[in-house]
């Protein structure tokens, strides 16, 4: 795998490698071999997620044909003004 550092910047460059690892499992694939997980339990872990995408799956389809109501938006935040001691008299 490569990123491309751009004018020295580094930390852009490991934001886009760190991007890229999550994108292709490589931390959940380096967590699930950090001790052995028995087939048994793989097999119920697996199917434990399998239902709750389907639960998750059926819901957004219910908010999508009204049978369910949309989850409420947050409002955006926005930054207060601060008056600074010179401005305030």
């Amino acid at each position: 795998m490569q990123v491309l550092v751009r004018d020295n910047n580094v930390d852009q460059a490991l934001r886009v490698l760190k991007k890229k690892l999550q994108r292709e499992g490589v931390f959940r694939e380096m967590k699930a071999r950090r001790s052995y997980e028995k087939q048994s339990e793989k097999r119920i872990r697996e199917k434990d997620e399998a239902i709750r995408r389907a639960r998750k799956d059926a819901k957004k389809r219910a908010q999508r044909e009204g049978l369910l109501p949309k989850p409420k938006r947050k409002a955006p935040t926005r930054p207060r003004k601060t008056q600074s001691p010179s401005s305030a008299s």
